[in-house]
Formats: C-alpha cells, sequence, structure tokens
C-alpha cells in the first residue's frame, strides 16, 4: 500500500457518499424522496476534484430533479408528484429548506471530504 491510496480512493468515492447519514429532520414529506432520489441519481458519479465543481454538480443535479421553473424558482414549496408518497404534504419539497439546509449540509460534507 502506498501513501497515495487513501488519496485515490477519496477521488474514486461517488457524490453518493454526499448523502450518508440522512439529515434528522426534513422540511416537508417529499424532501427525504428528493434528497433520495438524488443520491441515486449520482450514485454512479465520482466526486469532481474541486469542491466548487461538487456543488455545481449538486445544485444542478438539484434542479434537474426539482424541474423548478421561474415562476416556481421563489416559491418557498413546491409540489413534485414523482415525490408523493402518502401523507397530508406528500409530493411536496420544501425549497427553503433546501436552501438553508439541506443543500448546505451537502457542500459542507463535499468540502470535508475533499479537504477544503
Amino acid at each position: 500500500m502506498t501513501h497515495d491510496e487513501p488519496d485515490d480512493d477519496a477521488r474514486a468515492a461517488t457524490m453518493a457518499a454526499l448523502f450518508d447519514p440522512e439529515p434528522d429532520r426534513w422540511g416537508l414529506r417529499g424532501d427525504p424522496h428528493l434528497w433520495r432520489a438524488m443520491r441515486d441519481h449520482l450514485s454512479h458519479t465520482e466526486i469532481p476534484p474541486s469542491p466548487d465543481a461538487a456543488i455545481a454538480l449538486l445544485r444542478a443535479t438539484f434542479d434537474e430533479l426539482t424541474a423548478l421553473d421561474r415562476a416556481e424558482a421563489e416559491a418557498s414549496s413546491v409540489y413534485r408528484e414523482q415525490y408523493a408518497h402518502g401523507g397530508m404534504s406528500s409530493g411536496m419539497i420544501d425549497l427553503d429548506t433546501w436552501r438553508t439546509r439541506l443543500l448546505p449540509l451537502l457542500t459542507e460534507r463535499a468540502q470535508a471530504l475533499l479537504g477544503e
């Protein structure tokens, strides 16, 4: 085993590693389903070499999986049928929670994994 192997292992990790463990709290019922959809979507994507690239990839994936349009972008929540699995707020994504807690959490994890 050489000294370089752990760094190679860190670089070979997929973006899905950032999603474990899941947060203890969510905003609305659709949030954990979106979290898992993002994890699955990125499960075969290697972590980019820089935190900025990882953050850009997380944001692009969020945008893709929520399919927000300009009218919804400033809303506090949106409904997405693919994340509806029962309950009163089923399918509802709390955009404010994603902006203030969940995306920053993923950002922190990317920075920590990449050593910055």
